[in-house]
């Protein structure tokens, strides 16, 4: 009777429910858009929900304080190269005089060197002025992908600071759904297992696969989370929208 009992179990077992339960779309591919230049901010161009486009300007950081320090950089450039022209005058008749015997070998010596100095300086201020104009680039800040405004922190006239966070943007196209299920269903679940998915405020089904399982960072619920990929065809999908979701268990079952 007993051994009856176990088969009947095992029976059962073998065709457990399908688990049913809903999770929220998540963007697997979320960019903070931080400033690389100080400076108050111009004009901010977008909202959050606004959808941008690959290398659409974002905000834009005023020039004041860079085209001072490119004032500063060009004047001290022209100062050099002024220096420079002088001394390689300089240079050329203490050669001649040089060569008549005129002055010592430690004065020629000397300029050479000064010459030497104020040529590597010249190309340090050149680097400089190169690097300013370089971080005009920077004023103006762009999408670097198709994507969507999901938070934004700055407003027009607040200083940019480097490193401050000053929009999050996510990506459309990479999207998964995330979900979580308890440790008891574990052992119905695995990855590349296949997911059926209804969108109720779209009407839209479609199918997707176990990405990721992984165990919660809260120990004492016993459960864990699972990410979905799935195939969302011609539709528009949007982060935080609610998904119904059957994972399909059968199939594990008779696989075992």
């Amino acid at each position: 009777m007993i051994k009856v009992l176990l088969i009947i179990l095992l029976f059962i077992s073998s065709y457990a429910k399908d688990i049913e339960t809903s999770g929220t779309v998540i963007s697997n591919n979320e960019k903070i858009v931080t400033s690389r230049h100080f400076g108050y901010i111009k004009k901010v161009f977008i909202q959050e929900g606004s959808f941008v486009k690959k290398n659409q300007i974002l905000y834009k950081i005023d020039s004041s304080k860079l085209d001072s320090l490119k004032n500063e950089a060009k004047s001290n450039l022209a100062i050099l190269e002024n220096k420079l022209a002088n001394i390689k005058l300089n240079y050329k008749r203490y050669k001649r005089l040089y060569k008549d015997d005129l002055i010592a070998k430690y004065d020629l010596e000397q300029l050479e060197l000064n010459l030497l100095n104020l040529k590597n300086l010249v190309s340090i201020a050149k680097a400089k002025l190169t690097q300013i104009n370089n971080e005009y680039n920077y004023l103006n800040v762009k999408a670097s992908n198709d994507s969507m405004v999901i938070k934004k922190s700055i407003k027009e006239g607040e200083m940019a600071m480097p490193g401050a966070i000053a929009l999050v943007l996510t990506d459309l196209e990479n999207l998964k759904i995330k979900t979580s299920i308890n440790e008891s269903d574990l052992i119905n679940i695995k990855k590349s297992q296949k997911v059926e998915i209804i969108f109720p405020s779209i009407n839209f089904e479609t199918t997707g696969i176990i990405d990721a399982i992984i165990p919660s960072v809260d120990n004492t619920s016993h459960s864990f989370i699972i990410k979905i990929s799935f195939d969302k065809k011609e539709q528009v999908i949007y982060p935080g929208m609610y998904a119904k979701l059957v994972i399909k268990t059968n199939r594990i079952k008779n696989e075992k």
